[in-house]
């Protein structure tokens, strides 16, 4: 998958005049979710325990998203001085914690767990390609450029062996279209939110309370207005394709329209100040 390192960075061209204050609070909170990738390895070490070849690839793909933790994490320092990332992570990882116990999957299936897996790298592909178009700080653009490759890759790499599961568990189409929509609905779940407060937050505030703010909607309100039309577009092609179904046609028309219509919804609310 990936061939590129940290050294390949054109960290000498950062501008720090380009630098939006709220995708850097998007950028830091991305850094510690991609940064923690161990424990989704030991997840899924544990759920496919008897498919060697299945957790040797799960082991390359998180140091991988390790990686992009790093990279992310080394921008942010250069954009905000006072940011520390080494605290920001153990910060992370102190408040906020996988089941590492389980040896199911939390999908009820194998084929289920790796349709999920990749809604997730649909999610960050789509993401990742957002910032990429969004920003003009050149380091920026050159870490999510690379990133969002990556995690293309990582969907391809989840779907492959997705088909090996599916050719003998043969989930039904309603099953997989379930799984799928119901990661999509995750999305906003308490990982990202307790990632924004620790990377944004506790630094500041060492005696902030989480539960006092929605940081989960502080996150999405930053991180939604950075999609345009053809990033939601590509993301559905995804998402239809890990339900194996078809990703064009009158079936991508129909749920592209309402996902974007959903989406600008979406975003239109979060921009309303709570009440």
């Amino acid at each position: 998958m990936t061939q590129w390192t940290l050294d390949d960075i054109p960290w000498q061209c950062f501008d720090a005049s380009r630098v939006d204050p709220d995708l850097l609070t998007v950028i830091k909170t991305a850094a510690l979710v991609e940064a923690n990738a161990a424990d989704y390895v030991t997840y899924l070490r544990n759920v496919f325990a008897a498919d060697a070849e299945f957790v040797a690839a799960a082991e390359v793909w998180g140091v991988e998203e390790e990686q992009h933790g790093a990279a992310l994490g080394r921008w942010a320092e250069l954009a905000d001085p006072g940011f520390s990332f080494a605290r920001a992570l153990a910060d992370f990882r102190a408040g906020y914690r996988l089941d590492l116990q389980t040896t199911q999957s939390v999908r009820g299936s194998l084929a289920g767990e790796l349709i999920a897996r990749q809604i997730v790298e649909t999610g960050t592909s789509s993401f990742y390609s957002a910032i990429r178009d969004a920003t003009d700080e050149p380091v920026l653009k050159a870490v999510a450029g690379r990133i969002a490759s990556d995690e293309f890759a990582h969907y391809q790499l989840f779907a492959r062996h997705g088909r090996r599961y599916q050719q003998r568990q043969r989930l039904s189409v309603l099953t997989r279209l379930k799984i799928a929509l119901g990661r999509v609905q995750e999305a906003e779940d308490d990982e990202l939110g307790y990632a924004y407060f620790a990377a944004n937050v506790l630094q500041r505030q060492p005696e902030a309370d989480f539960r006092a703010v929605d940081y989960g909607r502080e996150y999405q309100r930053r991180a939604m207005r950075l999609y345009r039309r053809r990033h939601t577009d590509n993301a559905v092609r995804m998402i239809l394709r890990a339900a194996d179904l078809s990703p064009n046609g009158w079936l991508f028309r129909l749920v592209s329209s309402l996902f974007w219509r959903l989406f600008q919804s979406r975003t239109a609310s979060l921009a309303q100040p709570v009440r």
